[in-house]
Formats: structure tokens, sequence, C-alpha cells
């Protein structure tokens, strides 16, 4: 079996691009979360001509809810959310801000497949059930935007070694296919 691919976040389209669907990978660095509700608001500012909260141009937005930090974590359980609730924003995101790459679980719809081709981005696929596990490649977690949302706000992830499988790739290539 091929060994996993160490790559740090944020990244640019070159590296996207040299990533296959089947690959392992190992993310390290700096990650941001977003889940429905937090897509909704990116779409309602983006609608009204306003900036961001956080920059997306070569990010990763991982779809997670997290759990509360026990005493002495810095994040609870971070499993995966189902990604095709992200689907109606993701393309609008890829297009118009830049973003590099998703994580989440689930097949992505071909309009979301179709923006990856184009402008050069990724799907990764993460274990679900597994969120204690993932919990313990989050090295730091702090609110980025919408604290007000809770679980479903915009956190700032420090990333090491979290383990992936490329779902999706810029090719459009699936391991759902």
């Amino acid at each position: 079996m091929k060994e996993a691919r160490h790559i740090t976040a944020p990244f640019d389209e070159a590296t996207v691009r040299s990533l296959k669907a089947g690959d392992r990978v190992l993310l390290s660095g700096v990650i941001c979360t977003g889940r429905d509700a937090a897509h909704k608001r990116f779409n309602d500012l983006l609608n009204a001509g306003k900036p961001l909260p956080v920059e997306l141009r070569d990010q990763v937005i991982y779809f997670v809810g997290p759990c509360p930090a026990p005493p002495g974590k810095p994040i609870g359980s971070a499993g995966p959310t189902t990604s095709g609730r992200m689907d109606g924003w993701s393309p609008r995101l890829i297009a118009e801000c830049g973003l590099r790459g998703m994580i989440g679980k689930g097949s992505r719809n071909a309009a979301v497949i179709e923006a990856m081709k184009k402008h050069g981005a990724v799907y990764f696929a993460a274990t679900g059930g597994a969120g204690a596990l993932i919990a313990r490649c989050i090295r730091k977690c702090e609110a980025a935007a919408f604290p007000e949302l809770g679980p479903e706000a915009v956190y700032r992830l420090e990333i090491k070694d979290f383990p992936l499988v490329v779902a999706i790739d810029a090719a459009g290539d699936s391991l759902y296919k």
C-alpha cells in the first residue's frame, strides 16, 4: 500500500492537482470549520457584497460541529458532517473565494465536482464515527467567526497529521463512483 502523503494547509492549486482519488494524506497546518449555518452566512455576506470574516483563499473547510472541549483538551469529539448538506454553497466558495479543500463524509453533487475541476479544489473524506480519534490531531481550536452559532460557528483549527483520503480529486475522479 502506498505511504500516506504529508501536506500542509493552506495549500495552492498545484498541490491540489497533484492529489489523486484514493491517496492517503496526513494533513497538518491551519484549517477552518463550517457547517450549514456558517455556509448560509457566508452566502448572505457575498450576496450583500461584504467581505467574509475569514480568508478562504487556498484554505480547507472541515464540515464539523465540534463538541465542547473536556478539561485540558483543545476540543471535544470532532467527527465529520455529511458534506452534501453544503453542496448548495460549495461551488460559490470554490469559484469566488478560492476555497481549495473540503473535508467531510459522503459524496458530493455534480455542481461541486465541476467547480472543483474548473478551479482546482479537492474533497477529502474523514472517517465517520471516529470523532474522538480525530480530535487527537487537533492541537488548537478557537472561534474565528459567528460565535453565536455555537458548534456551527467557524473555528480555526491547528492540526497535525489528520488522516484523510482523497475522495474526489481536481480531475473529478471519485471513490464514490
